[in-house]
């Protein structure tokens, strides 16, 4: 049996002839959601559209992407005009856009929007909460998924630019349903590690694909985890709600790798500077300190050491001496007043004062005893009492009145009649 095989580009360009003369699909009407939209530099539009079900590479090249009216953007719905082709170097596909129109914005860009909003409101995204990340740490912990390029380059830019740093791998998921519960399980898992700097992230992809990091409990995880973390999402022009609230955004993973560690050779060089500063403050401060030393140097006290103390001990004497004279007189001044009282008679005759003042007391005593009452008693006379009251006149009593009468040698209870 006879066959004929034919190449891959020939039944590439036999498809791309079929299809550049259908008709129908010569101007064709797209309507669906912006994915992966790059801007060349050359001004062409490379962007991917897609509905529920399916999707389409689309190219808008600069003479026609000139004339739209909008930023396009991921998650923008469009209306789109232009042909059907075959890009052969693939065998894939696409659409060559002429004309491109706003047809609202995607669902998952509302949904950015409106959380966004939420948690700037709620200040999450505010500058002061924003911790810094450490110049050169021990511990870095990466949150991404245990393959692919993200961790791979995370890795080996680490090791390649710090090799003193150890790196700490928690696997996640990063894009699905249950994605968004995984990464909050490793944020809260590596907050137990004594970590420095958290990365969190993944490569590139869809809006779709790096949702899970436009999720609100990943953003709140990110807020309240201890440890400074560092974003890194997709590429450069990707932007997720875990971007804003991070304390700082890598533009990639290497990037946060980049961010997170630094090169060993600034270090190095960093350090040889140090020593050279001090070498030359250790200098200066030695030609400083010599400078004060020579005038010291010269001073007569250095150069007669006792001369310091010669005025002191000289003081020291006057001191000395001033204290022994008023010692003295203060000794002579008592010993005066001692004499003083020594020479009053009291010290000198003691004895015939002392009989003076025993005559002088036997005389008041006899004086006291002759007015005594009771030498009047004795003399046979009486005391009437009323009381405790002496009666002195017959006005005192009356009839009936109890009275006591003294005599000298005791005392009697009355009634007067």
């Amino acid at each position: 049996m006879n066959r004929d095989y034919i190449t891959v580009t020939q039944l590439t360009k036999y498809i791309k002839y079929r299809i550049d003369n259908d008709t129908n699909l010569q101007e064709v009407y797209l309507k669906g959601e912006i994915s992966n939209f790059k801007a060349h530099t050359r001004g062409h539009f490379y962007f991917t559209i897609k509905d529920e079900n399916s999707r389409i590479n689309a190219i808008m090249f600069a003479s026609s992407a000139k004339n739209v009216k909008f930023t396009p953007e991921d998650g923008m719905k469009v209306l789109v005009t232009g042909r059907i082709s075959v890009y052969e170097a693939t065998g894939g596909y696409q659409i060559y856009v002429n004309d491109m129109q706003e047809d609202g914005v995607g669902n998952l860009y509302v949904a950015f929007e409106q959380l966004k909003k939420k948690l700037a409101q709620e200040g999450l995204f505010a500058p002061e909460h924003k911790k810094k990340i450490p110049k050169i740490p021990k511990r870095v912990g990466v949150i991404t998924a245990s393959t692919g390029a993200a961790i791979r380059d995370i890795i080996s830019t680490i090791q390649r630019r710090f090799p003193l740093t150890e790196v700490y791998l928690f696997p996640c998921l990063v894009q699905g349903e249950q994605a968004k519960e995984d990464i909050v399980r490793q944020i809260k898992r590596a907050e137990n590690y004594d970590l420095d700097v958290l990365i969190v992230g993944r490569g590139g992809g869809s809006i779709e694909d790096l949702w899970a990091f436009n999720e609100e409990i990943v953003a709140r995880a990110i807020y309240d985890c201890p440890i400074p973390t560092i974003s890194a999402v997709g590429h450069e022009i990707d932007f997720t709600i875990a971007d804003f609230v991070a304390d700082l955004r890598a533009p990639t993973p290497t990037g946060a790798a980049e961010i997170a560690v630094p090169n060993k050779n600034d270090v190095i060089n960093y350090v040889k500077q140090l020593i050279i500063r001090l070498k030359k403050s250790m200098e200066n401060t030695l030609v400083k300190k010599r400078k004060q030393l020579e005038p010291l140097k010269e001073h007569y006290i250095l150069k007669n050491p006792l001369d310091l103390y010669a005025a002191k001990i000289q003081k020291l004497d006057y001191e000395v001496e001033n204290l022994i004279r008023n010692y003295k007189l203060l000794l002579e001044k008592k010993q005066n007043k001692l004499k003083t009282i020594q020479e009053k008679t009291i010290f000198l005759e003691p004895i015939t004062i002392l009989d003076k003042k025993k005559q002088k007391y036997v005389y008041l005593l006899g004086k006291l005893d002759a007015l005594s009452p009771l030498k009047t008693l004795e003399r046979g006379y009486s005391i009437l009492k009323k009381g405790e009251k002496a009666i002195t006149s017959m006005k005192d009593l009356k009839k009936d009145d109890l009275i006591t009468i003294q005599l000298k040698d005791g005392s009697k209870e009355a009634v007067v009649k």
